[in-house]
């Protein structure tokens, strides 16, 4: 088995690392890789909702299966093992934010939001709490020392890479964060636990979000805001009226499936969400098209300056693009930018940072 190296300096003996455990594959592997080195491990698994309503199939994150998953691998590892209880701060800071996302019109990412706070912030000081040297988590990004300190960098397998959803993790944070996967690809790390005989080698990979484990995301925000269900119109870019929807929640910007508008000569996508008149505004794909974002809440992991890339979905490439004051400028139109997401920037792999994108500035795209 390969030891990832934990950066902590000389012998890691006598050291003490806490690695944050979800009880998957990734994160166990952490466990054992720390273990190895030495050094005095603890892993830590946050409780983040009630399992017992949340959960409603296998690969759910956080649940209790995961919990007792973690543990068993902290008992075959020899290591403590502790759970937290963090569900009501959980639901304020990132369930609660879901929802009032979808019924402001915007396009939330829950994931982004947990790593700003159950996951970094109160990790943190549970980490710190229990004496730790680093706060090691099972993320695909890699941690570079450079000439002014810890960068953050895309990790080396493309196909697994988590920077985008790291865009917002603080200097402070990175000076005390390792992630030993960021340079493995996931292949490798399924069969490292396989050779240590982990019950969770073979573990599926979670999917959707971890407290929406059947995929319903207007079920859950429905439930939890039923005002966000308000039926309303479809109008075109005119404002003429096409259609009725159901409720905003069900409507995301590029969307084209679900609109049921008959009898028009090319397709629809949504434009924009105009949440205050419960409005679904719909185009062709070329009113998709997004000349610059303004950007707010930055996160500033590096220079800004001159020319970089940004991505602005989770699955899309970075494309060329430049800061403007709080501005994002693209090279050329970017189409599919929604409110509510983030643009992350990179310096070819190194992330110099990131924020939420407030509102954009349509580009003259011929239809």
């Amino acid at each position: 088995m390969d030891v990832t190296d934990f950066q902590l300096g000389g012998s890691l003996a006598g050291k003490r690392i806490v690695v944050a455990m979800s009880g998957g594959v990734d994160s166990s592997v952490v466990a054992a890789l720390a273990h190895a080195t030495g050094a005095e491990t603890i892993g830590v698994t946050l409780q983040l909702y009630d399992h017992g309503e949340a959960v409603g199939r296998a690969g759910s994150c956080c649940a209790g299966r995961d919990i007792r998953d973690a543990r068993a691998v902290c008992d075959r590892l020899g290591i403590a093992h502790y759970v937290f209880d963090h569900e009501s701060s959980f639901r304020e800071t990132v369930i609660d934010k879901f929802a009032d996302e979808y019924l402001a019109g915007r396009t939330p990412i829950p994931c982004v939001q947990c790593n700003m706070g159950p996951k970094f912030t109160d990790l943190f000081a549970l980490a710190k709490d229990l004496g730790a040297d680093c706060l090691a988590t099972g993320h695909y990004v890699q941690r570079v020392e450079g000439a002014d300190g810890a960068e953050l960098h895309r990790g080396a397998d493309p196909a697994r890479d988590q920077s985008y959803f790291l865009f917002a993790t603080t200097r402070d944070q990175l000076d005390f964060l390792r992630f030993p996967l960021g340079a493995l690809p996931k292949a490798r790390v399924r069969e490292i636990a396989g050779e240590l005989g982990l019950g969770v080698a073979g573990k599926p990979d979670s999917q959707d979000i971890c407290f929406v484990p059947d995929g319903d995301y207007a079920g859950l925000v429905k439930k939890l805001r039923p005002e966000a269900d308000t039926a309303g119109e479809i109008v075109d870019l005119a404002g003429r009226t096409l259609g009725q929807h159901r409720g905003l929640i069900h409507f995301t910007v590029g969307q084209r499936r679900g609109l049921e508008i008959g009898g028009v000569p090319e397709p629809l996508y949504v434009v924009r969400l105009e949440a205050a008149a419960k409005r679904v505004v719909v185009g062709p794909r070329a009113a998709l098209a997004v000349s610059a974002a303004r950007i707010e809440r930055m996160n500033v992991l590096g220079p800004l300056h001159g020319a970089l890339t940004a991505k602005v979905r989770s699955m899309a490439k970075p494309v060329p693009a430049r800061m403007v004051g709080e501005r994002l400028v693209f090279d050329a139109p970017e189409y599919g930018v929604a409110p509510g997401q983030a643009a992350v920037l990179y310096d070819g792999t190194r992330v110099l940072g990131g924020g939420w994108i407030a509102e954009t500035e349509a580009a003259l795209v011929a239809a």
